[in-house]
């Protein structure tokens, strides 16, 4: 266990980071959920208007660093794939 005081304050604030993004990533899969739910639906415009709302929540995640760049892009890739599949 930290003992002294800035270890003391450094362990307090890795902790908020981590509850503050352990939020954002929930944000995150709960968008990429709404997408796959609208696509399992099979609503086309539905399943559209939720991938149009979950890729800035995706990119913006990235540029934070919640999560990888890559992981956004392979998300945003497989979910736009799926949404077009099903419009077709």
């Amino acid at each position: 266990m930290a003992n002294s005081p800035q270890a003391k304050k450094r362990a307090r604030q890795a902790e908020k980071r981590r509850q503050h993004n352990a939020s954002l990533r929930s944000v995150v899969r709960t968008s990429i959920k709404k997408v796959l739910a609208a696509i399992a639906t099979g609503n086309a415009e539905e399943a559209t208007a939720a991938y149009a709302a979950a890729v800035p929540v995706i990119d913006r995640m990235a540029d934070k660093g919640i999560i990888h760049k890559n992981k956004a892009a392979r998300h945003k890739s497989r979910l736009n794939t799926q949404v077009k599949a099903l419009a077709a």
